[in-house]
């Protein structure tokens, strides 16, 4: 019998002594027990009337141990969730409310969102369950914060469908009201409250990992390619937007990602005219390296060669000792030409981040906001893109790669004049690398035969 079982049960058996005392000797207990003795001079009725208090207080015992040892009841821990309206009918007695009113539930009250996985997964870019758990995450966040002057008495769970619907559908604000049965300044305030939890609490879920975590990243990259040491790739994707007035402007993010495509690095808010090379050196990204804050483990034998851990990035960018670039004009059969054929697969987990990125409505399209909130939806769509993955829910990862990261490289491989393009350190650790990945492909022959 457990402790706490046992301790009930004396407890209630001590109880029930000391009532069977006090009924035998009532005119001895009270004096004892008593706050004023004076007060149980008397005998009769007076006596017992100052029982009456200590009796209940000895059968409340009785009924805690009764519970203790009773079978415990299974308690629910289930949140009450919020019923969504399905993508293709907005809400019953639609229309957008009056600014700052109360959101309709929508069938609010419990069992959870009315519609089938293919239809949640199409509205939010991920699964029920990851919903549910991304809800319970931020609900504290979601729901501390109203616009000033005008509470929207929405739920948290209402609030981040709001915010997910946009950016994973693209949906104007318009739209996003009317399927919500909230007012277009709810739906504004509700993604922009998302992306600025997202970007401001959450963002380690896109830093840079640490030391002992890059060491699992480079051997990622080493089962796949037998190259040793790599941390990541480093690429730069464009993102419209629509501009008030003029023509539309774009921008530029940098990430680095590793080799399942997790963001490992995102840095947006660069005009879209710059090459990937400038973006580099304006990024915090190259400063943090070359001041060795970043990728400053030490060392490993390649070949002979020293190999610091290092980036792989396309021939848009420079070679430098920490950024890996293919060769040019390499011979077949040669060690450049199986290097570059093991390059091209290490740039295949940013391409699929890329594409990814664009999977998401908001992004895939020219962006209807200001420059800032934009670079915030970037933001937010990255930082959602890691905590997808971290759940193993691939609603909104890419299959296959189209031809809009293709173009995406095709236009904008542009090195920036007064920009050191090769480096003797960088040549050096490449031409190991190259001959580390000759040998690597021959023994994979020598096992297939």
């Amino acid at each position: 019998m457990e402790s706490r079982k046992l301790a009930a049960l004396l407890s209630s058996l001590v109880s029930e002594i000391m009532l069977l005392l006090l009924l035998l000797f009532p005119s001895s207990a009270p004096l004892a027990l008593a706050s004023n003795p004076g007060s149980f001079s008397s005998r009769g009725f007076d006596s017992f009337a100052g029982l009456f208090p200590l009796i209940a207080h000895f059968l409340s015992h009785h009924e805690i141990a009764a519970a203790c040892l009773s079978p415990p009841r299974p308690v629910s821990r289930k949140r009450r969730r919020t019923h969504f309206p399905e993508p293709d009918h907005g809400p019953g007695g639609g229309g957008e409310t009056s600014d700052g009113g109360s959101g309709s539930e929508l069938g609010g009250g419990g069992g959870g969102p009315a519609r089938s996985p293919d239809s949640f997964v199409g509205s939010f870019k991920m699964t029920a369950s990851t919903f549910e758990w991304l809800a319970g995450l931020l609900e504290p966040l979601l729901d501390c914060r109203d616009p000033v002057g005008s509470p929207l008495n929405l739920s948290p769970e209402l609030r981040l469908g709001v915010g997910l619907f946009r950016l994973a559908t693209g949906s104007d604000h318009c739209d996003v009201a009317r399927r919500f049965g909230v007012s277009v300044s709810a739906s504004r305030f509700c993604t922009k409250q998302l992306c600025r939890v997202l970007c401001t609490n959450f963002r380690f879920w896109a830093g840079f990992p640490s030391p002992g975590e890059l060491e699992s990243v480079s051997r990622g990259f080493e089962s796949l390619t037998g190259l040793p040491n790599c941390c990541g790739v480093i690429d730069c994707a464009r993102f419209e937007i629509v501009a008030d007035c003029g023509p539309n402007d774009a921008i530029a993010a940098q990430i680095v990602v590793d080799s399942t495509s997790r963001i490992l690095s995102v840095i947006a808010g660069f005009r879209g005219d710059k090459g990937r090379s400038r973006v580099l050196r304006l990024s915090s990204l190259f400063k943090d390296i070359e001041e060795e804050r970043l990728l400053s483990s030490p060392p490993l034998d390649v070949k002979g060669v020293n190999a610091n851990p290092y980036l792989v990035g396309d021939e848009g960018y420079p070679l430098l000792p920490w950024l890996i670039v293919p060769f040019t004009n390499a011979t077949t059969g040669s060690c450049e030409a199986y290097f570059n054929v093991a390059h091209s697969l290490m740039l295949m987990p940013a391409l699929k981040t890329i594409v990814s990125l664009r999977n998401w409505g908001v992004l895939s399209r020219p962006i209807k906001e200001d420059f800032r909130t934009s670079v915030a939806y970037i933001g937010a769509c990255s930082i959602l893109h890691n905590a997808l993955l971290m759940r193993e829910d691939y609603s909104a990862l890419c299959s296959e790669l189209g031809d809009s990261s293709l173009h995406d490289h095709q236009t904008h491989r542009l090195l920036d004049a007064g920009w050191e393009v090769s480096s003797g350190k960088g040549r050096v650790v490449r031409d190991a690398l190259a001959a580390l990945a000759k040998d690597f492909h021959d023994q994979s022959d020598s096992v297939h035969l």
